[in-house]
């Protein structure tokens, strides 16, 4: 089961109602990163907590390790990682191409039009990667949410070999569909959840290739629509122009995913600028480097200030970390290497991007978005 409801706009803020056979996900959503199969220091019960109504796992890292036949094997991933509320999974390209992405890459990566060739980078294995085994892939992992298989062009790409990549995309775009279609017979016949694929928008900052190739997967019968490779390497300048070229070419009638994006800021914005789903490692990833995300701009807590500040993280979340511990206590975790201090910093992170949504959420079914947005930045400075 999927269906989603659009259940009122603010201008171009959205908030939808997404069914799925794990619950129901109510957007503007943070999606918490469960790369392999946990999100890292942060426990199932510790998302229910922080109300996370989704996360995300990595199809390349559970394809390599444990293998996602072994997932499939213990009950496919809600089961094995014990999470049973929506989780989705990405096509696996990027790290293909992110973790290779070296002096040596035409080495070990060679793009043909059936697939890839990589290899592996915990040992170095040859493996090959085509639409339709990332499909297979990710049946056996058993998410509600998939992605097409996609080639994620480099950065530094020419505008011929970009052109290249995108119309391989669409091809194999095609193929992923053709093969979700099948394992979802397959699923169905077998009483188990059908799952929902998302084509992928990519093209660097191209814009008349962003508005061909959002064109294109637009006309897909899809049940959403994923935007990739902004907000890596980009400027902001270029997210917000890119954006707004896409902007009047995808549908408003589907849900719409910007992959990478896990900045209290960027959340404000693209909100304001008509997108429902985000996901990123770096709320995790700054708490393990003593940043907390506050109400009035980020706080690294490592930082002298703080060694006799009896303070909350932020007297604003009410998260439980913010509820119970101070921040001198924190810093006194980090000076002794305690590990949980990792835990408490990452979790405050996480459901401080949760709380973005939520009160987005609100704010847009009350027409006040604006006013939302606005309050947020009288406060916020980074």
């Amino acid at each position: 089961m999927f269906k989603y409801t659009l259940e009122n706009t603010d201008w171009f803020a959205r908030a939808w109602t997404i069914e799925t056979s794990h619950g129901n996900i109510k957007t503007p959503v943070f999606m918490p990163v469960g790369t392999k199969a946990t999100v890292k220091w942060i426990s199932p019960e510790n998302l229910d907590e922080m109300w996370a109504q989704i996360i995300l796992n990595n199809t390349y890292h559970l394809y390599l390790r444990p293998w996602d036949e072994i997932v499939k094997h213990f009950g496919w991933s809600h089961s094995f990682q014990n999470y049973y509320k929506p989780i989705l999974t990405d096509s696996g390209w990027f790290q293909v191409f992110s973790l290779w992405k070296t002096r040596e890459w035409n080495s070990l990566v060679k793009i043909t039009e059936d697939g890839v060739h990589f290899r592996s980078f915990i040992d170095g294995s040859k493996h090959y990667f085509t639409p339709e085994k990332v499909m297979d892939i990710q049946s056996n992992i058993g998410a509600d949410i998939i992605m097409a298989f996609d080639e994620c062009a480099p950065w530094e790409s020419t505008r011929e070999y970009a052109r290249a990549a995108m119309n391989r995309t669409h091809r194999w775009a095609e193929r992923s569909k053709t093969q979700w279609l099948k394992n979802n017979e397959l699923r169905k016949n077998s009483g188990l959840h059908e799952q929902a694929l998302f084509w992928i928008v990519q093209w660097v900052v191209f814009d008349d290739l962003r508005k061909e190739s959002a064109k294109f997967i637009s006309e897909l019968d899809t049940p959403g629509i994923s935007i990739g490779w902004l907000s890596v390497w980009e400027s902001k300048e270029d997210m917000y122009r890119i954006l707004d070229v896409m902007k009047e070419t995808l549908p408003d009638n589907k849900p719409r995913y910007l992959m990478w994006v896990g900045t209290p800021e960027d959340l404000i914005e693209w909100i304001y600028r008509w997108v429902d789903m985000f996901d990123c490692v770096l709320p995790t990833r700054v708490g393990r480097h003593w940043l907390a995300f506050w109400t009035y701009g980020n706080v690294r807590i490592k930082n002298e200030k703080h060694k006799l500040s009896d303070l909350k993280l932020d007297d604003k979340c009410p998260c439980k970390v913010c509820k119970s511990y101070s921040r001198w206590y924190i810093r006194h975790l980090i000076n002794e290497d305690e590990m949980y201090w990792k835990s408490l910093l990452s979790y405050h992170n996480l459901a401080f991007l949760i709380e973005i949504g939520n009160g987005a959420r609100i704010a847009i079914q009350n027409w006040e978005y604006s006013k939302f947005r606005n309050n947020f930045w009288e406060n916020y400075s980074n």
